[in-house]
């Protein structure tokens, strides 16, 4: 007993725990310890100090990202104001080219680059066994649009635009013209032969270049005569013309209506000058006696 009395002193005089006292009255009175159990320090202190830190963490990532906010905002409020002043400027650079004078179209096709949505006026005579057809389009009628302007549905009539190939006299060459917008049920040119203007006539029209297929737009199908964008250069092939397109404005015959330049200027420019519709012209193609197509 004496012993044991010394034993224990010398250990709390060491400094050694309880858990080491105990291993060591285990050795001495030969007792097996237990597989698995091992006598580990407790970790309640380390967890306590720990806590606070991923406190100050979260609160740090919580306030840079309500600063975000704020930036997030500016940052577009400011985009959106340079881009209507971009638009602004976009539309009257538009106006002035739409409303400009009609100037004589040039001969060589590398002037029109600087030139289009610039009147141009031309004189020649049409040949109507090669129309093409750019569908699926619609009558630009702004009166109708206002009414129906919100509407998820519109009562428009789906057709096609007309392009004709249009033989200028002076310059010794042939282009395509659009002429303006029918229906599909007339499509046919015999269902509107008194729209199949013949002889020489005057031509004002707005200089259009060819464009890139878009996203989710269809391929041309030339042998089913079916066009879903300008491709001047198989369009100019497929018909013997030049690759030069003007949407005709003034045509012969009693007027029908049309949108204004100014309208289409903010139309072109919404659609950032890539794939704006065309204005409906002075006469349809479909009949020059008659107001409006059916």
């Amino acid at each position: 007993m004496a012993a044991a009395r010394l034993l224990g002193q010398w250990l709390r005089a060491s400094g050694a725990g309880p858990a080491p006292a105990r291993a060591v009255w285990r050795s001495v009175l030969a007792v097996p310890s237990r597989a698995g159990l091992a006598w580990r320090p407790s970790r309640c202190g380390s967890s306590a100090a720990e806590a606070p830190a991923t406190k100050a963490e979260d609160d740090s990532f919580l306030q840079w990202f309500l600063l975000l906010i704020p930036v997030t905002a500016f940052g577009l409020g400011t985009w959106q104001v340079q881009r209507r002043k971009w638009k602004l400027k976009l539309i009257s650079e538009l106006e002035s080219r739409i409303m400009a004078e009609p100037v004589p179209l040039p001969a060589d096709p590398l002037e029109l680059k600087n030139l289009e949505y610039r009147p141009v006026k031309v004189r020649g005579h049409f040949d109507h066994s090669k129309e093409l057809y750019m569908m699926p389009r619609t009558m630009v009628d702004p009166e109708r649009e206002a009414r129906e302007a919100g509407r998820l549905s519109s009562s428009a009539q789906s057709g096609a635009y007309v392009i004709t190939p249009f033989h200028c006299t002076d310059l010794g060459l042939s282009i395509l013209v659009n002429r303006g917008f029918v229906p599909r049920k007339k499509l046919n040119p015999d269902t509107r032969k008194k729209g199949q203007i013949e002889g020489e006539v005057d031509l004002v029209g707005m200089v259009r270049l060819t464009e890139t297929r878009k996203p989710f737009v269809p391929e041309n199908n030339p042998e089913r005569n079916h066009w879903y964008y300008r491709d001047l250069e198989a369009m100019a092939k497929l018909t013997g013309t030049e690759p030069i397109f003007i949407d005709a404005d003034f045509t012969p015959g009693e007027l029908a209506s049309k949108a204004p330049r100014k309208l289409l200027a903010k139309r072109l420019a919404g659609d950032q000058c890539q794939h704006p519709p065309s204005p409906q012209r002075a006469q349809s193609p479909e009949d020059p006696s008659e107001g409006r197509p059916e």
